[in-house]
């Protein structure tokens, strides 16, 4: 049986996805990282060259000078550390009054050059959200390395020195859940509650929220789930558990997303497909201000991984 287009399945709901007002935009400031994890979508690694220029940098802060709806920037990459001008860029969003989020491996921040990284995110009351796929060790390395779950403990464990995750310290520290296998994630409070209950327990550490984000079956998900066969299965269980109420809830309606060389996307995973905005290429020096960004959507069938369940984002469950 041909599995249904996500275009022809929202229009049977009547849902039509348009942008409202912006505020959140997504930079992918490089795809350079210490880590070549399973699940990426990004297929970032440590030979990875691509990265955002101090022009394009720059650029990204006119435009946001002049952008009030937009109140948070979320960084990611590859490991967003490793970019030279992530600090300028962190330090000019911040003296505008605007939300940083900082998408961290964790174990990056004992790469060399990065032994102060930690401090300085705290000086600037940087928001982190940081990979940690499981509260189980043997989980966590089988897909993001051997050692990495010792070092992002360790690194866990220095952030809330700084005050991270800690009661009224302001400093707020997110971790994000991927599914290990081919499956959903399980209800995100309950979950939650495990990793506040192990990571205290096991390790006395603490933290504030827990998203748990759907795998995405593109590009390096996507080979690994073809060379099990699994493929076709997993894209049949994401439509099985398409969810309307999640589809009216994507991040997609107040965020873009920007790409390592300026492009601009309505999202970050059809940034990785080089899908562009509503059809239409465009980047950062064609427009004069975010508001010329058109409302239209591009979706295709990847986006039923942000609307299976409870829905998925890059801040977690959707319902």
């Amino acid at each position: 049986m041909e599995q249904p287009r996500f275009a022809e399945t929202l229009a049977s709901h009547g849902i039509v996805l348009k942008r409202e007002q912006l505020k959140t935009l997504q930079v992918n400031i490089g795809k350079r990282c210490n880590q070549a994890c399973h699940h990426c979508h990004v297929e970032s690694g440590p030979n990875r060259t691509e990265n955002m220029t101090q022009a394009t940098v720059q650029r990204l802060i006119e435009l946001l000078s002049k952008a009030p709806s937009i109140d948070t920037v979320d960084i990611t990459g590859g490991a967003p550390e490793l970019n030279p001008h992530f600090r300028p860029f962190v330090s000019a969003i911040r003296a505008m009054g605007k939300q940083v989020i900082d998408r961290c491996n964790l174990t990056v921040l004992y790469e060399p050059g990065q032994t102060d990284t930690a401090e300085f995110l705290a000086e600037q009351e940087v928001q982190i959200v940081a990979s940690l796929p499981c509260y189980m060790e043997d989980n966590v390395d089988a897909q993001r390395g051997k050692g990495v779950f010792d070092k992002s403990v360790a690194a866990l464990r220095k952030l809330n020195a700084l005050g991270y995750g800690q009661p009224d310290s302001g400093l707020e520290l997110h971790l994000v859940y991927n599914p290990v296998g081919e499956h959903l994630p399980p209800p995100q409070a309950s979950l939650a509650a495990d990793y506040h209950n192990h990571l205290q327990t096991m390790f006395g550490i603490e933290f504030n929220q827990l998203f748990t984000i759907t795998n995405m079956p593109i590009k390096r998900y996507a080979h690994w789930l073809a060379r099990l066969g699994k493929l076709e299965s997993y894209m049949q269980l994401l439509i099985d558990n398409f969810n309307p109420q999640a589809a009216q809830a994507v991040m997609c309606r107040d965020l873009i997303s920007i790409g390592w060389d300026g492009q601009i996307y309505d999202c970050d995973f059809n940034q990785m497909l080089d899908i562009p905005l509503n059809g239409k290429p465009r980047d950062i020096w064609q427009i004069d201000d975010f508001s010329a960004i058109d409302s239209g959507v591009a979706v295709a069938d990847h986006c039923y991984g942000c609307t299976a369940g409870s829905g998925s984002s890059c801040g977690g469950a959707l319902l």
